[in-house]
């Protein structure tokens, strides 16, 4: 599979190291240029390029960038990407830490409805709640007792199916978490954010979550924090 990758911080250098060791072909890019990629790319064998060019690289595109940034991408990103190819947000809302205010979140919107609104496609939310440490060094077998479960949500059941497989090759579960209006479930501090449960362990907590973002997780003047989060 052919899978572009749009940020090479915690998580995509992550996903484009296992990916790479699967056998795909992947095309990562950042914001700083691709000559900037040059060690990654002699690690993974990965091909280093340009945000423009991760956009149109194949198959799955994953867009894995502070949540503040998706909005000063490009606005015709996508405009010429095939419909058929599957976009990923892995992103999350961190106000009081590192994004700021973002109004229409702060209103009810979830993280990855306001994504797609600003990359103009539709996305499934996956990879956001899982540390990269973890994600790179637990996966395990198909049938692996304890096996890690991921969720994602979306509303392609044809682009959740694609995801759902790449999960599974680097190692985990994956747990249909509904339709993007239900991503808020997956969201930071929800009972899901963070943790390694197995598929039952993530259902449970999926349903345990609440829609309502407490005051810890709403944007103030206070300057950012220091707290250890999933990129």
């Amino acid at each position: 599979m052919k899978i572009g990758i749009i940020g090479a911080g915690n998580i995509g250098g992550t996903l484009t190291r296992r990916f790479c060791a699967l056998g795909h072909k992947v095309f990562v890019a950042n914001s700083r240029g691709p000559e900037t990629l040059a060690d990654l790319a002699a690690e993974t064998g990965a091909t280093p390029v340009t945000v423009e060019q991760a956009a149109q690289a194949g198959d799955v595109v994953i867009v894995t960038i502070p949540l503040k940034n998706v909005a000063s991408l490009p606005g015709d990103l996508f405009a010429t990407t095939p419909k058929n190819v599957v976009v990923v947000d892995t992103g999350n809302y961190y106000p009081r830490q590192r994004d700021g205010q973002i109004s229409e979140i702060e209103d009810g919107l979830t993280e990855s409805q306001w994504v797609e609104k600003q990359l103009g496609r539709p996305v499934v939310k996956a990879f956001n709640n899982i540390y990269a440490e973890h994600l790179y060094k637990l996966g395990r077998p198909p049938g692996s007792p304890g096996r890690i479960a991921l969720p994602i949500a979306g509303d392609d059941a044809a682009a959740k199916a694609v995801v759902l497989r790449l999960i599974d090759e680097v190692g985990f579960n994956g747990v249909d978490a509904g339709g993007l209006d239900e991503s808020w479930r997956q969201q930071p501090d929800t009972p899901v954010y963070g943790t390694d449960y197995d598929a039952d362990g993530v259902r449970s907590a999926l349903a345990k979550a609440s829609k309502e973002r407490k005051p810890e997780w709403r944007a103030t003047s206070r300057s950012p924090g220091t707290y250890e989060v999933p990129a």
